[in-house]
């Protein structure tokens, strides 16, 4: 989206997780995960590749060796790839070795302000991405599959609730959709998530503890239709926007299933005239194995399901001080990239930058190592 977990003692806990206006217990599961902070890393903001600007990263995935960075430029709708390079003292450097740009199915680049791209997921030879479309034109949001030269080749079935819709009432908000997308843990499928939920299901969060149920949908890779819904309830906004402004959200970035039914969660809260960015990051570790499928639900607004338990896994808030100037930037992006030499996962966030539309921001790169 083109704008720019508190400290959790880790053991089995008793949460109340409310359905609407129906109060439902569910017990969370031990899990250990802890993330360490190791380094960051900033790409300098002018960098540039073979005639682009490279910035608006908002994914990042790696696969095979290979780093790929979706840019949500709209102008000229592109994925890179890069060598990332780090051990588990932190980075040593981040080099950009191609850009490919989305075509159609007979090969042409796709026109300006047809797209608005924000995740991407590497899988066999092939890349899955995301566009929020605009909805606020009409132009509708899709999940696309294109070959490893950026040619479209398949598009998944969206149900009716995901398009724009002529009634005030119902449909996506404008921004709020197709934010995230990650591999099934079993290789069956993806997992899609909205930013923000459907009007029908529920307010978008404010400084208020509100009921912000998002979707988040299961893909069959063979059928191309999406099937299971799960609901995550959104955070309230962190903090006021100030000096004037009024602007001001929270909603789901990207996703990460790292194991069956369980997944990293990046939410973002959003605040307008900070100068330390105003974003409020968090990362959650996610269970949704005893989430309700809601798909056949048109609307959740007065229905009774399970929400997704959610646990506060890692606050940026908490590394602000070792970040460059203190900003915790407009991260978007998450993946796993190799094992370190212990055995243990890595962990990369990316930050869209906004092509410093805004004012100053960060091409910045974060580097953690999941600890078991």
């Amino acid at each position: 989206m083109k704008i720019v977990v508190r400290s959790l003692i880790v053991f089995t806990v008793l949460l109340t997780v409310i359905s609407c206006r129906n109060k439902i217990e569910v017990k969370e599961t031990k899990n250990n995960l802890k993330l360490r902070f190791i380094d960051e890393y900033v790409l300098p903001d002018e960098t540039t590749f073979e005639n682009t600007r490279v910035g608006g990263l908002s994914g990042i995935d790696y696969a095979n060796g290979n780093w790929y960075a979706i840019s949500d430029d709209s102008d000229t709708p592109r994925f890179y790839s890069a060598n990332i390079s780090y051990d588990i003292n932190g980075f040593d450097s981040i080099t950009i070795k191609s850009v490919t740009h989305f075509k159609d199915s007979i090969g042409e680049v796709i026109p300006k302000g047809m797209v608005d791209p924000e995740s991407i997921r590497y899988d066999n030879d092939s890349f899955i991405w995301t566009s929020e479309g605009n909805i606020k034109d009409g132009l509708k949001p899709f999940v696309q599959v294109a070959d490893s030269n950026g040619i479209f080749f398949k598009e998944f079935t969206l149900a009716k609730r995901y398009l724009p819709n002529a009634d005030e009432n119902f449909g996506p908000h404008h921004n709020g959709v197709f934010e995230g997308i990650t591999l099934s843990f079993d290789k069956k499928g993806y997992w899609v998530a909205m930013e923000l939920p459907l009007k029908e299901d529920g307010v978008e969060p404010t400084l208020e503890d509100t009921d912000s149920p998002a979707r988040i949908a299961f893909i069959n890779r063979e059928t191309g239709h999406f099937e299971k819904e799960i609901v995550y309830e959104l955070d309230n906004i962190s903090k006021p926007a100030i000096n004037g402004s009024t602007f001001e959200l929270n909603g789901i970035v990207e996703i990460l299933e790292y194991d069956t039914n369980k997944f990293f969660v990046l939410e973002r809260s959003y605040s307008m005239g900070y100068a330390d960015g105003g974003n409020t990051v968090k990362i959650y570790d996610v269970n949704a194995s005893k989430g309700t499928d809601v798909s056949s639900i048109n609307s959740l607004k007065g229905e009774s399901y399970t929400k997704v338990t959610k646990k506060l896994l890692f606050n940026f808030e908490d590394i602000r001080k070792d970040l460059t100037n203190g900003i915790v930037d407009n991260i978007e992006g998450i993946t796993f990239g190799p094992d370190f030499a212990n055995g243990n996962r890595s962990l990369i966030v990316v930050a869209d930058n906004n092509f410093s539309l805004y004012g100053p921001q960060l091409n910045q790169f974060i580097l953690f190592e999941v600890e078991k």
